[in-house]
């Protein structure tokens, strides 16, 4: 039996990061298990083409219980099921979230998190195209680069809400988030550059690092009140997995808290329910956040990305890497306040070039755009449990959306924030008729409308927090040799795109792993 010094569960972000940067060392041995696969599929690497992927192979396919706040409607869910994890199935969009949201972590007991002290492991992860500043890095595996496309459809976005009295902001991840702009992306010569390609492709061949994938994690083997390996489900075979040092869960905000309840870490009462025997009674679970996001769609007589997939695009991508099909249809948006007394944003904008109906699942058959906010601080809270015992069962998830006061406030004053910019000139001009509307601008109607078209923006946080499940150093509370480092650990779900944030708690956990704070 192999005995790996470290034993990480996911491939996604957080887990690619981890596997690089421990076994940088040549005299530790890492073992990354993956229950998906390489990422070699085309449309991983076609920026426009991700929408492709969803409810595939290379998707978990996961789904809410009926939602209370969506009235009992059930919410998709997908999550990347590859190398790269989501980062090989998602918009690329680089947003950082705001200096208010690492130092609120910090205030409220997360130490070491304040945005001055993650600020350096976000420039580390960092290889901007614009060059390094006081904000930015360029010499990080993360390539981060403006987006090639620039499409008009996208582009009208930011003129009307300029003509609408926003400010433009060509860095969301510098001085201030407020205003609109286009983002920028992880990508690089106009292809996605997810945290496989970034940080797992190049430490492949080393040969203190072995990859096991199409590997389901069963539970975290625990003895005498230490983890010790991962069971591991691989071709009808179960083995334990042996880790000398400790054992990391970097599966995600849903995956985590499962395989945690599914070793006996968690609620006592859910456990026992289950017939799960109690290691350590903890509100694993708990705390679940995420973006809601609802969309205006109006048509177009203008070409959008419905007609981006030609031979002469895809030559246009291969040779020069630029064209419509390097778009990653969110290409603009923005960061606003609905409230004057608000010190940081609290809602988001995403800009598309192209319809985006029915949960980014939805036939289109005709041209057009697509703009709206998301719920960027919710109040609301929602719930990861068991669904059976069994490894390979899905995980009960409720997310709340819409289910706090000011939640609904929020949404409903960001679907004004969109109505206002869709009466401006630039988007009036380009619009032939609404696709997908509110009926009116009462609130029941923009609230009736975000409950029956919205859906997750997919940035799912908080379910192994910090100070409720794991400590700063991301230390399993109670049990020796367990740590989480993925989302599920964020005390709050960050102002903005996650992406970012988790490939900077994973190079921050290298360190305290290692005790390299501070290189």
């Amino acid at each position: 039996m192999t005995v790996y010094d470290y034993v990480i569960v996911g491939a996604g972000s957080a887990g690619c990061v981890l596997a690089a940067r421990l076994s940088e060392d040549p005299s530790v041995r890492v073992a990354l298990i993956e229950a998906g696969g390489p990422d070699d599929a085309q449309e991983i690497h076609v920026p426009a083409a991700f929408p492709q992927l969803l409810k595939t192979s290379l998707d978990w396919d996961l789904g809410t219980e009926p939602e209370p706040g969506l009235d009992g409607r059930r919410a998709y869910l997908p999550r990347g099921k590859v190398f790269g994890g989501c980062s090989s199935i998602n918009a690329m969009i680089y947003i950082r979230g705001n200096r208010a949201d690492y130092d609120g972590w910090a205030a409220a007991g997360a130490d070491g998190w304040s945005y001055e002290e993650v600020l350096p492991y976000f420039k580390r992860a960092e290889g901007n195209e614009r060059g390094a500043d006081e904000y930015h890095g360029a010499d990080g595996p993360l390539t981060v680069s403006d987006g090639r496309s620039r499409h008009p459809l996208a582009t009208a976005f930011v003129q009307a809400a300029v003509e609408a009295g926003h400010k433009e902001n060509d860095d969301f991840n510098a001085g201030t988030q407020f205003g609109v702009g286009h983002y920028q992306l992880t990508q690089r010569g106009g292809l996605r550059w997810s945290a496989a390609v970034a940080y797992l492709h190049p430490a492949l061949e080393r040969p203190n690092l072995t990859v096991l994938s199409s590997a389901l994690a069963r539970r975290v083997v625990i003895e005498g009140g230490r983890a010790t390996g991962v069971e591991v489900e691989r071709a009808g075979a179960v083995e334990v997995v042996r880790a000398d040092r400790e054992v990391i869960l970097s599966a995600g905000a849903y995956e985590s808290p499962k395989l945690l309840m599914l070793s006996g870490i968690g609620p006592a009462g859910t456990l026992s329910a289950f017939g799960i025997g109690v290691v350590r009674d903890l509100p694993v679970g708990e705390g679940l956040q995420d973006h809601y996001m609802a969309l205006l769609n109006f048509r177009t007589a203008r070409e959008s990305l419905l007609s981006a997939a030609t031979e002469e695009n895809a030559a246009l991508l291969r040779s020069e890497g630029r064209g419509p099909l390097t778009s990653n249809i969110g290409e603009t948006g923005g960061f606003f306040r609905t409230r004057d007394d608000l010190a940081a944003p609290d809602v988001q904008f995403h800009a598309a070039p192209g319809l985006f109906v029915q949960e980014a699942l939805g036939a289109v058959a005709e041209h057009g755009f697509a703009f709206g906010p998301c719920v960027l601080a919710p109040a609301s809270r929602g719930t990861v449990t068991l669904r059976s015992a069994r490894p390979d069962a899905k995980p009960r998830i409720t997310h709340n959306y819409l289910v706090a006061p000011e939640d609904r406030e929020t949404m409903i004053a960001g679907l004004r924030i969109a109505l206002d910019i869709a009466a401006q000139r630039a988007v009036a001009d380009i619009a032939s008729g609404p696709y997908l509307v509110p009926e009116s601008d009462t609130d029941d109607a923009l609230l009736e409308f975000a409950r029956r078209h919205g859906q997750t923006l997919y940035h799912p946080t908080s379910t192994c927090a910090i100070g409720a499940v794991v400590d700063p150093e991301l230390r399993v509370y109670d049990v020796q040799g367990l740590r989480v480092v993925d989302a599920s650990v964020f005390p709050t779900v960050p102002r903005g795109n996650t992406n970012a944030p988790v490939v900077m708690a994973a190079e921050k956990a290298a360190d305290l792993i290692t005790g390299a704070s501070g290189r």
